[in-house]
């Protein structure tokens, strides 16, 4: 079996990485910084013995993600999407380049390479795709709403890829992380209780996986956190500074 992980120099996919090559699955790595996946790379196969290829990959090129994507060989059993950006939210609201890479980035560059994920799968009648998304999707915020509403429109592409790839034989999951102690949040004063540590998340992701999960929020009190967000009426939820 072949796992592919775009984003693979991330906190959580070096993670996910070596959860997966611990279950023996051989590993392809995408992503920008060739140096640290080259290191990735040869750590992982020394000490699990599995075949690991490395691939450069740019989610906002989406004009070369069919080419790239052909050039796999083999073609991945599983696919995981690990890449996002955060951004600056405050620069973002002045200046469109920002903006644009936010949106770009947790959204159109996701759906473009998924996109011919799913076509792949669809015709091969098997496989599973994994998406990262985020609880910032579920209810836009004064405080990152840029990157929340990317997130959000990621959560539906998902759920209609579930629904359209189901009747193929192939399975979507949409994980939630939650808040993540990585490098994207660091700096961030992030509470310890709904704070998951990447080795975490990546264990619960596996385990997802093997169980044919849809949706897995990573600490389960985010889906209460979410529940009571989302519920809370709009004449309210407005006048909040969250």
């Amino acid at each position: 079996m072949t796992a592919l992980l775009f984003g693979a120099t991330s906190d959580i996919a070096i993670a996910l990485a070596k959860c997966l090559a611990k279950n023996k699955y051989n590993l392809q790595l995408a992503g920008r910084d060739m140096e640290v996946m080259t290191g990735l790379k040869s750590n992982i196969e020394i000490q699990q013995q599995v075949r690991v290829s490395i691939y450069e990959f740019d989610a906002e090129k989406f004009d070369g993600h069919a080419a790239w994507y052909d050039q796999l060989l083999p073609k991945p059993d599983i696919v995981i999407l690990v890449f996002g950006y955060l951004g600056n939210h405050q620069k973002a609201l002045e200046d469109w380049k920002e903006s644009k890479r936010i949106l770009d980035t947790n959204y159109v560059g996701a759906v473009s390479i998924l996109n011919i994920v799913a076509n792949d799968f669809a015709n091969r009648k098997q496989g599973v795709i994994v998406g990262i998304s985020s609880v910032a999707g579920n209810r836009g915020r004064m405080s990152n709403y840029l990157y929340g509403s990317a997130k959000a429109g990621l959560t539906a592409y998902l759920s209609g890829l579930r629904n359209r790839l189901y009747h193929s034989g192939v399975h979507v999951l949409t994980v939630m992380p939650g808040f993540v102690r990585t490098q994207m949040t660091e700096g961030l004063k992030l509470p310890p209780l709904v704070t998951a540590e990447p080795d975490q998340v990546a264990q619960k992701i596996v385990n997802a996986i093997a169980g044919k999960r849809n949706t897995l929020y990573v600490l389960p009190i985010w889906r209460l956190i979410m529940l009571v967000i989302r519920n809370i009426p709009e004449f309210i939820f407005k006048k909040l500074k969250l």
